[in-house]
């Protein structure tokens, strides 16, 4: 049996960081230098089974995922993706930064050079529920975060995933508006709910200067 303590939320001493994340931590465990060791000898299993041969550089799937760092949220797991089937970034919060949104051009610019007509790909930007982006929405965490990487703070709160559906949304927009994006690639937006294992359409696929029409989440 470990004899590892469990800790019911992540928390900081009268703040209200574990409230507004929603976030929960099995273990705090201790630090294992070696924690690479179990990974790599998975890859010997991988390599040794052939699973990398006839993967492609162009997804099968033409899909660009962009979603959230948080390790219950896996698009490989909750989407079914196997290798090749797709590009994905993840970043904290899933979200949509101008880095992103570079990235995204850089593939719209490759894909353009093989594909002279017709739709390139769909990005499919994936928020979800419980995301530790919540803590931004402390003051105290914000304030000590900002110092810690140089930023100001004011402009960390808007990256708090509080309202999934309103977040995604809001990325949609900056990617259907972002002129580097090529016309021809779609953008979609979706919730991922940790508890149900669901993903929900928020914003169906749709080009550049399409009307944005949201769809409501099922209660």
């Amino acid at each position: 049996m470990s004899n590892r303590r469990l800790t019911p939320r992540i928390t900081a001493p009268r703040s209200g960081v574990g409230l507004a994340s929603g976030f929960e931590l099995a273990s705090r465990g201790k630090s294992n230098a070696s924690n690479i060791d179990s990974a790599l000898q998975r890859n010997r299993v991988f390599a040794a089974a052939g699973g990398h041969q006839g993967a492609v550089v162009f997804p099968k799937l033409r899909l660009f995922v962009i979603t959230c760092l948080d390790p219950r949220v896996d698009p490989a797991h909750f989407l079914g993706l196997g290798l090749g089937d797709a590009m994905v970034v993840r970043n904290v919060g899933g979200r949509v930064t101008p880095e992103v949104i570079n990235d995204v051009a850089f593939i719209g610019q490759l894909a353009e050079s093989v594909l002279p007509d017709g739709p390139l790909f769909e990005v499919a930007v994936i928020h979800h529920t419980q995301c530790g982006t919540g803590a931004l929405a402390d003051d105290t965490f914000r304030r000590r975060y900002a110092e810690r990487i140089g930023a100001d703070e004011s402009t960390l709160l808007e990256h708090a995933v509080l309202d999934p559906a309103g977040t995604v949304t809001r990325d949609v927009e900056r990617l259907h508006s972002a002129p580097a994006i090529a016309p021809r690639v779609t953008v979609s937006g979706h919730v991922y709910d940790v508890v149900t294992g669901l993903v929900e359409t928020v914003i169906p696929a749709g080009r550049r200067g399409d009307r944005i029409a949201a769809v409501p989440l099922r209660p």
